[in-house]
């Protein structure tokens, strides 16, 4: 399917410009003489709606057969001279690799020969040969790289790697302004291949969560970029004038849900999952799909669009010198700065950009000082804790200002995702979460998780949630179904193996399945207890390990039962088990890993190194897969 749409895509827009057109086909085009004339009589006889319908009959037909495929990509590839440009990309959710398939397409209709790299798979000496390349790179938690990139990074930003200087580059960074190193690794990326040699064709792009629009905006600008440093089009083939024609109006879905236009999910059920004295809230939140026309398969998320706490939006204007009546004149009509900051911008999370923006306004010199930087260790220890409205408390702004200065410092309200709890062949048109609300209380104040607290304590049955389905490429179950599977998800990381056990059942899944679950009470904290010892009993779920870390002197993680039962998890990998991990990133991923790299050390009779090359092994041909936060 993403084929076709690829085509669907592209094509059009090639029809277009060929149109437009007054160079003849060229000699190195791969058609005959008699293809080549009826081609010159066709192209400029077509309406944009006949290119539409055209390539959308050639994509139906299977286009594959027609034009050639550069891993995924549109290409003319029987062309003499066509130049090749590497799309090198390093993800973690899937946004970067789904924004290399689409450089892809675009790279084939401007007239080159397109090749894409997944870093999982690449080595720096991959590049030694590479005249034009192009990085799409997201960066995971505080500044690292994404997990299938790892290794590439160290090679890359290490003493062996070649020397570049007849490439040609430009990056696009994928982050999150709500961490202070945001999108730290493409600018690593970026200065490292200018240090290589490398020349910059055009500047890198930093993208915040919302990366659409930036993203079509540097694609736009790169491919001219890189044709005209490369030469592309000269052989009269499709030039970067393609990049720039108008685009075509695809015809689009009955109701076209998704990332930019959410579905309002109706709320079906909320349920407390912890037991009377816990100290945590974790809330089951199922919700209707009906109608929406979104599909999801296990191990999928869901990007959730939160509203802000109304005490916290009131406390951030009181901060900001706001009443929250001021009206905002809108096409749809007026609305209050109240209603407007209410869901659609994040009036909470600080970072540095926002500080860097916000700094102008304030004149102070401390804050200033928060920004040189020489002093980063000092400005990471400050936010820490703080929000928004810390920002105005400390340092309030010199003058009073006005609504658009204010709108400027925000962003947009950023999604949240959630691991899908849940299986759509077991609940038609349901999608169902697990959420544990977050509160604590920093510098004088009650903090709130915006999206966990809204989903827990903010909504219920009958009101609607705006979401839409997001696929996870990298967690996901075996293809075949006689595979083991052993499933690590403590606290709310178990909401994705909810989904896998519904999954087998549904299939009738032979393969065995083993969950180690952990949190801090049996009696209060052991989520969905009922169900997984439903599936103990039946056969379905084979073992069950748990590690409630609050009931003994001792304190117990999922960790430690998988060193107690090593011999027999080595024995399930060993017979081709998929491990998965599910849950916080900050410490027990870590430690999980660390005990999986012992326990093929052990077990297996392997040193360090060559148990973590096992490990390694595992995680790239995908029988190791982490869903972490």
């Amino acid at each position: 399917m993403l084929r076709v749409l690829q085509i669907r895509k592209a094509l059009p827009q090639y029809l277009k410009l060929m149109s437009q057109q007054t160079f003849d086909i060229p000699e190195t085009a791969p058609f005959g003489p008699e293809q080549k004339a009826a081609l010159r009589a066709l192209l400029p006889t077509l309406s944009v709606g006949q290119t539409a319908w055209l390539s959308g009959y050639l994509a139906g037909m299977g286009a594959g057969a027609a034009i050639p495929e550069v891993n995924g990509a549109v290409a003319d590839t029987g062309a003499a001279g066509v130049k090749p440009l590497t799309i090198l990309y390093g993800s973690e959710s899937g946004n970067a690799e789904a924004c290399a398939e689409q450089a892809s397409v675009a790279a084939g209709a401007a007239g080159f020969k397109p090749v894409v790299l997944d870093m999982g798979d690449a080595k720096p000496e991959d590049l030694g040969d590479t005249d034009q390349l192009l990085v799409i790179v997201s960066t995971w938690g505080e500044g690292d790289p994404p997990e299938n990139a790892v290794d590439f990074h160290a090679a890359m930003m290490g003493e062996g790697a070649p020397r570049l200087e007849g490439t040609r580059f430009s990056v696009f960074a994928l982050g999150d302004t709500s961490y202070a190193d945001f999108c730290e690794c493409g600018k690593q990326f970026d200065q490292r291949l200018e240090a290589l040699g490398a020349t910059r064709v055009l500047d890198r792009v930093d993208s915040d969560v919302d990366f659409e629009e930036p993203y079509e905006a540097w694609l736009k600008q790169v491919m001219p970029a890189m044709a005209e440093a490369a030469g592309a089009g000269q052989n009269g083939g499709p030039s970067v004038a393609v990049m720039e024609s108008e685009p075509v109006a695809e015809p689009q879905p009955t109701i076209p849900y998704g990332k930019k236009n959410p579905f309002p999910a109706p709320v079906k059920s909320l349920i407390n999952l912890n037991g009377r004295g816990s100290a945590k809230q974790t809330c089951h939140v199922e919700l209707s799909l009906e109608g929406s026309g979104m599909t999801y398969e296990p191990g999928d998320v869901v990007g959730v669009i939160p509203a802000n706490c109304p005490e916290t939006v009131d406390d951030f204007l009181r901060q900001a010198g706001f009443s929250g009546e001021e009206p905002i004149e809108e096409e749809a009509g007026t609305h209050t700065l109240r209603e407007v900051l209410s869901d659609r911008f994040d009036v909470t999370a600080l970072s540095l950009p926002i500080m860097k923006k916000y700094a102008p306004l304030a004149r102070n010199s401390k804050l200033e000082a928060f920004l040189e930087p020489d002093n980063k260790a000092s400005l990471k220890d400050w936010l820490h804790g703080r929000e928004l409205r810390d920002l105005f408390l400390e340092f309030p702004p010199e003058t009073a200002l006005g609504i658009d200065e204010l709108l400027k410092i925000l962003r947009k309200m950023p999604p949240r995702l959630y691991s899908i709890a849940s299986s759509l062949r077991a609940h038609p048109d349901e999608v169902h979460l697990t959420v544990g609300a977050v509160t604590y209380n920093t510098h004088g104040l009650l903090r709130k998780g915006v999206c966990s607290t809204y989903l827990c304590n903010r909504i219920s049955k009958g009101d609607t949630v705006r979401l839409y389905t997001h696929h996870n490429k990298n967690f996901f179950l075996p293809e075949n179904n006689d595979t083991p599977i052993i499933m690590v998800g403590p606290g709310t990381g178990i909401a994705p193996f909810r989904a896998f056990i519904e999954e087998r059942k549904v299939l009738g899944a032979t393969g065995p399945n083993w969950l180690f679950f952990g949190d801090q009470h049996f009696n209060s904290d052991f989520l969905y207890q009922t169900e997984w010892q439903g599936y103990l009993k039946s056969g379905l779920l084979n073992r069950m390990d748990v590690a409630f870390s609050r009931d003994t002197d001792r304190k117990i993680y999922v960790q430690h039962r998988m060193l107690e039962n090593a011999r027999d998890l080595y024995a399930w990998m060993k017979e081709g088990a998929f491990f998965y991990v599910c849950g916080d990133a900050s410490r027990m991923a870590g430690d999980v890993h660390e005990a999986l790299i012992s326990i093929y050390a052990s077990e297996g009779g392997l040193s360090r190194e060559a148990a973590e090359t096992e490990v390694k092994e595992l995680q790239k041909s995908k029988r190791y897969q982490r869903d972490v936060y």
